[in-house]
């Protein structure tokens, strides 16, 4: 069974542990629609990613009556 040697102090803890703070999210705008979004990532508002269009929206799309 592992068992520690010696008492690890608040210091040598608190040492290792100040990598795992979590990180604040740094959200960019949008060029297109002005929304915030992640960088390096598609906009969710509008499908844009470095001004082009990747995802067309739901209301940009025609279905035929009989397709739906």
């Amino acid at each position: 069974m592992a068992v520690p040697k010696s008492k690890i102090t608040k210091s040598r803890r608190g040492m290792r542990q100040s990598h795992d703070a979590l990180v604040a999210a740094n959200p960019a705008e949008c060029p297109n629609c002005g929304e915030l979004k992640r960088p390096h990532h598609v906009c969710g508002a509008c499908g844009h990613y470095a001004e082009r269009e990747i995802i067309a929206q739901a209301d940009e799309i025609d279905l035929d009556d009989d397709a739906a």
